[in-house]
């Protein structure tokens, strides 16, 4: 795997200082968010990008309420937020907002990304263990819901999996049921 890895700087912001460094992997960068010192067993969010949600605040997922979580938990007790370019489960902004039309029709979230030729989830996880090891990081807390990313850090210990408990909102109630029931979510 060839990354690319920028210099290390500094990263105030209104749930902490931080420090961020970005992993070029091809045309993806993605960016490391943390806040040293970092422990033995540093708490961990694996976050992929969701433009509609982190940076617009959409009410449809719970991906901004999972990255502000992580950061507060993060900016308190030290660890990182690897923040992964991987766009609606890595379908791209284009399709993703073609399957945000499907599920205006009555879709629900993975039956969209089947109708667009996309599997239930295209993301993966392989730069993780490389950026984990380049900060010479072989065991973690892991923040998620997701067992597809613990299952897919085989290389890396993970000591505890640590819940993000989000409440529900009106518009992603069937979004959330959905990932519970039809991708396994720990909800």
């Amino acid at each position: 795997m060839r990354v690319n890895i920028s210099n290390i700087a500094k990263l105030p912001s209104r749930f902490g200082d931080f420090k961020i460094q970005t992993f070029a992997e091809g045309i993806k960068e993605h960016l490391v968010i943390f806040k040293e010192p970092l422990s033995e067993i540093p708490l961990v969010r694996i976050h992929s990008e969701c433009l509609t949600g982190d940076a617009i605040g959409s009410l449809k997922c719970d991906c901004r309420d999972q990255l502000e979580y992580a950061l507060k938990a993060i900016s308190q007790e030290g660890g990182m937020v690897i923040y992964l370019r991987q766009e609606g489960r890595n379908i791209g902004l284009l399709n993703k907002t073609n399957a945000y039309a499907l599920q205006d029709m009555g879709f629900d979230t993975v039956a969209a990304n089947h109708q667009l030729g996309f599997a239930t989830d295209e993301r993966s996880y392989e730069v993780v263990e490389f950026i984990l090891n380049h900060f010479k990081i072989d065991k973690i807390k892991l923040l998620t819901n997701n067992p597809k990313k613990i299952e897919s850090l085989a290389g890396i210990e993970i000591v505890s999996r640590v819940p993000i408990i989000i409440e529900p909102n009106k518009h992603n109630e069937n979004y959330l049921k959905t990932k519970k029931e039809q991708m396994g979510h720990m909800l």
